[in-house]
C-alpha cells in the first residue's frame, strides 16, 4: 500500500506512503476514486531531501527536512530529542456504525528513540476530519512529553489567516492577516480555554468570506491550555496545527505509558466559513448525546435578584416567567453556605439554612407545580479562601508549589480546588450527587470563574490533570444523573470548545446580554456550534455589562438565534413588554425546529454598520432571517437584502416574522414589501415613523429574492427585523 484516498462529504485527505513517512499530499476539495501516480509528488531521496521540498509529513519532524515546529517533541534528557518516525501499520476502512466516512489507521515507531505514534484519521459523513494521536513510551526510561500536536498542510492559495480573540463579556471577535514567513501563535494560558483562545485557526483564499472563498479551519477539542498556530517555513509550505500546551514537566511517560492528545477538528469549505460551519453544525447534530429535546426558554435569576435570595420574591419571580411561557427556572448564584457576596462560601455546597431554612424543596415544589423544569448554578472547580472548606482543607487549595507553598494571586476572591487531589475530588463528587439526589433538579449551570496562571499540584504544573479530572468529574455525574443537562460556564464564553461539550449541553456565550455585544459574540460563536448549543438571553433594557440600552424588539432578535432565554426581573414588566414578550416566546417555541435544525446563513454585506443572518430549512420550505443595523451608516438607504441559501428554484411568501418596533425606523419609512403588511398608521417614505407592521408580505422567487433581493427599511442604529421566507405551492 503507497497511499491512503480518505473521501467523505466532498473532501479528500491523500496521504503518501512512502520511505517509512506519511506525507500529506492533499486535504481539501474532493479528487475523485481514481488520484493516478503519486510519485509525481516525489519520491524517496534520502541524501537530498532539502535540495527537493517533499510533501509536510503527517507528524512533521527535523528527521523528515521539516524546518517548523515539530509535530512531536519531548526527551529523555539528552537523548531521543529528535525522533524519526517510520511507518509499521497503515489501513484503511469505513468508519463503523454502518455510516458514511473513511478512516485511516496508522502506526508509526522509533525504535531508536523508543517511541510508538498510533494516528487515527477520520472523514466524517460530514466532510469533518477528526485527527486522534497517541505516543506510547515503549523505551526503557521515562520520556517527557513536550507536545504532540495535529498538523495540516494547506496549499498556496490560501494566503490569509483568521482567528479570534476578546476578553470579558466580548468574546469571538474575528482578526485577519496575511500569512507571511514565520509562525504565528496563539497561546492559551488560563488553565481553561480562554475569553481571548481562538474558537479555529483558519487560512483562506484572498477575502474569503461566509459565502465565498476556499478556506481550511482547525479547532481543538480540549478545556485545558492549547496553541493554535499557522506557519510558513522557507520553502513556502503552510501548516495548520493545534494541540494541547504542556508545561514544563507536567507529562512524564514512565516505560509502556502513553498519552493521547485532544481530538482536533479540521473542517474544509469550497464556499467560504459557512461551508465550515455546515461541517461542525452536521457533524454535533448526528453525534450521540446531542439535545434531542426542544431547548426549553430559561429563566435565570441572576440579573433578577443577585444574591438576594427571597422565597417571596423569587415564587413571584417563577410565577411571572410561567405565565410569559417560560419552561426552565434556574436559580443562580446565593444559595449556599454563607454566600451573600462574591468573596466568600465557594466550595461549601450546602444549602444555606439562614436563607432556606427549608431547604430549596419550596422553592423547587413552586416551580414544578407551574410547569418547569428546575435548574441550580454550581461553581464546583472554585474555593473561596474564607469558606469552611478552605480553613478545614487549606491542603486542598490548589498551590504552584505543593501543599506548603504559597497561593497564586487571588481572582475574584477565588481560588482553584485541586481537583487533582482525590479526597478534594470525591468531597466535590459527594456534594453534587447529593444536592442532584435529594432535589428533582434537572439542570446545573456549571459555572467556572477565573483563570489560573500557575496551576499546580505537588509542585508540579497539573493543567493537564485538572482538566481531566473535571472531565471525570462531569461524566461521572452524567452517568449517575443521566436525566441532568448541564451546560458549561465560565465568566460567560472562557470555556467553548468541543472538549467540553462532550459533557455539556449547551455553553454561556458570554456575560454580556448587550444585544449589539451579542450580535458580533453569537455569529462567530456559531462558526462551530449550532445555535441550539449557545445560551442566548433577553436582559434588562439597559444592560448590567455596558450601561447601553436598547428596545426590547432588538434584545429579542438577537436572542432568537440561539437557546433562548431570559435574565431579567420579569415581575417589573410593563404591560406592552409582557404582551411583546410574551409573543416572543410563543414564536421561538413555533420555530424551535427550523432555529435548531436549519442550516445557518450569513449573509456578506458591503456596509459593516449593519448584518444579516439566518437559518435555512433542510428542505428549504422555510426561512427566517434577522437584519439588524449596528451602527449609522455613511448611506441614506441601506443595500438591498439579498436572502443566500434558499431554493432558487422555488417561490417564497416573505413577511415579518415579528411586528417592528415603531420606534425602529429611521427617516426613509418603509419599504414597499413592508408596507403591503403594515397596519393602517404605516407610514408612506418621508413620514414619521410610528408604525407595527406585521404581515402579509410579498410573494417572489427563491432566484430573485437571491440574486436581487429586496430593500430594508431605514432602522435606527441598534434595531433589527426578523423576516420569515415560506415557500409557496
Amino acid at each position: 500500500m503507497d497511499s491512503l484516498h480518505l473521501r467523505s462529504g466532498g473532501v479528500s485527505l491523500l496521504l503518501q506512503l512512502i520511505d517509512g513517512d506519511v506525507r500529506v499530499v492533499h486535504w481539501g476539495a474532493d479528487l475523485g476514486e481514481q488520484v493516478g501516480d503519486l510519485a509525481a509528488f516525489g519520491g524517496s531521496v534520502p541524501n537530498s531531501s532539502f535540495d527537493s521540498p517533499l510533501p509536510a509529513s503527517l507528524i512533521p519532524q527535523a528527521a523528515r527536512a521539516w524546518r517548523g515546529v515539530p509535530g512531536l517533541s519531548g526527551d529523555r534528557g539528552a537523548l531521543a530529542f529528535s525522533p524519526r518516525l517510520t511507518v509499521q501499520e497503515a489501513s484503511l476502512d469505513e468508519v463503523p456504525g454502518g455510516g458514511l466516512g473513511s478512516r485511516a489507521t496508522l502506526v508509526l515507531t522509533d525504535e531508536a528513540s523508543g517511541l510508538r505514534v498510533d494516528a487515527v484519521l477520520t472523514l466524517d459523513a460530514t466532510g469533518l476530519l477528526l485527527v486522534n494521536q497517541t505516543v506510547t513510551n515503549t523505551g526503557g526510561d521515562d520520556y517527557r512529553v513536550h507536545a504532540l500536536d495535529v498538523s495540516l498542510p494547506v496549499p498556496s492559495q490560501a494566503t490569509e489567516a483568521l482567528d479570534l480573540t476578546g476578553r470579558w463579556a466580548r468574546e469571538k471577535h474575528p482578526q485577519r492577516r496575511r500569512i507571511e514567513q514565520g509562525a504565528w501563535v496563539r497561546s492559551a494560558r488560563h488553565a481553561r480555554t480562554g475569553h481571548d483562545s481562538t474558537l479555529v485557526i483558519a487560512a483562506g483564499t484572498p477575502a474569503f468570506s461566509w459565502r465565498s472563498g476556499e478556506v481550511w479551519a482547525m479547532h481543538l477539542g480540549w478545556s485545558g491550555d492549547h496553541t493554535s498556530r499557522v506557519e510558513q517555513v522557507g520553502t513556502g509550505q503552510r501548516v495548520l496545527a493545534v494541540g494541547e500546551l504542556l508545561h514544563s514537566g507536567e507529562l512524564t511517560l514512565a516505560p509502556g505509558e502513553s498519552y493521547r492528545a485532544p481530538t482536533a477538528y479540521a473542517a474544509y469549505s469550497a464556499r467560504g466559513l459557512d461551508g465550515v460551519s455546515a461541517r461542525f453544525h452536521s457533524y454535533l447534530r448526528a453525534r450521540d448525546g446531542h439535545p434531542s429535546t426542544p431547548r426549553p426558554v430559561v429563566l435565570n435569576t441572576w440579573e433578577a435578584v443577585y444574591f438576594n435570595h427571597d422565597l417571596g420574591v423569587l415564587t413571584e419571580l417563577a410565577d411571572a416567567a410561567a405565565d410569559l411561557g417560560v419552561e426552565r427556572f434556574v436559580l443562580d448564584d446565593g444559595w449556599f453556605l454563607g454566600r451573600r457576596d462574591d468573596t466568600r462560601g465557594l466550595g461549601d455546597w450546602f444549602v444555606d439554612p439562614d436563607v432556606w431554612p427549608q431547604g430549596l424543596t419550596p422553592l423547587v415544589e413552586h416551580v414544578k407545580s407551574r410547569g418547569m423544569q428546575f435548574g441550580l448554578w454550581v461553581e464546583p472547580e472554585m474555593i473561596n479562601e474564607d469558606s469552611r472548606l478552605a480553613r478545614e482543607h487549606p491542603d486542598w487549595v490548589a498551590r504552584p508549589n505543593g501543599a506548603d507553598g504559597r497561593t497564586s494571586l487571588a481572582w475574584r476572591s477565588q481560588q482553584v480546588l485541586d481537583l487533582v487531589n482525590p479526597d478534594a475530588w470525591a468531597f466535590i463528587h459527594e456534594r453534587l450527587d447529593s444536592l442532584l439526589t435529594e432535589y428533582p433538579i434537572d439542570y446545573l449551570k456549571w459555572d467556572q470563574n477565573r483563570d489560573q496562571l500557575e496551576l499546580g499540584h505537588d509542585g508540579r504544573a497539573s493543567v493537564h490533570e485538572q482538566t481531566l479530572a473535571v472531565y471525570r468529574l462531569l461524566d461521572t455525574l452524567r452517568a449517575e444523573h443521566p436525566r441532568v443537562e448541564i451546560e458549561s460556564c465560565s465568566s460567560g464564553g472562557a470555556r467553548v470548545d468541543l472538549g467540553i461539550l462532550e459533557r455539556t449541553d449547551r455553553v454561556w456565550a458570554s456575560d454580556t446580554n448587550d444585544a449589539l455585544e451579542r450580535q458580533t459574540i453569537q455569529r462567530w460563536t456559531g462558526l462551530v456550534l449550532p445555535p441550539e448549543l449557545v445560551g442566548a438571553h433577553v436582559g434588562p433594557a439597559t444592560s448590567h455589562t455596558t450601561g447601553r440600552t436598547h428596545d426590547l424588539s432588538f434584545r429579542v432578535a438577537t436572542a432568537l438565534f440561539g437557546h433562548f432565554g431570559m435574565e431579567w426581573d420579569v415581575r417589573t414588566l410593563t404591560d406592552a413588554e409582557r404582551t411583546e414578550l410574551r409573543a416572543a416566546i410563543a414564536f421561538y417555541k413555533q420555530n424551535r425546529p427550523l432555529l435548531h435544525g436549519g442550516e445557518a446563513v450569513r449573509i456578506d454585506r458591503s456596509d459593516e454598520k449593519d448584518t444579516a443572518y439566518g437559518v435555512v430549512a433542510p428542505d428549504s420550505s422555510r426561512a427566517l432571517f434577522v437584519y439588524a443595523t449596528l451602527a449609522s451608516s455613511p448611506y441614506e438607504a441601506p443595500a438591498r437584502l439579498r436572502f443566500d441559501g434558499i431554493d432558487p428554484d422555488r417561490v417564497y411568501r416573505v413577511s415579518l416574522g415579528l411586528s417592528l418596533d415603531p420606534h425602529a425606523v429611521a427617516h426613509r419609512g418603509l419599504p414597499a414589501w413592508l408596507r403591503a403588511g403594515a397596519s393602517s398608521d404605516a407610514p408612506t417614505d418621508g413620514a414619521a415613523p410610528g408604525t407595527t407592521a406585521s404581515g402579509a408580505g410579498v410573494v417572489l422567487t427563491g432566484r430573485v429574492l437571491r440574486e436581487v433581493g429586496l430593500p430594508m427599511p431605514g432602522l435606527h442604529p441598534e434595531h433589527a427585523i426578523v423576516v420569515e421566507l415560506t415557500a409557496v405551492g
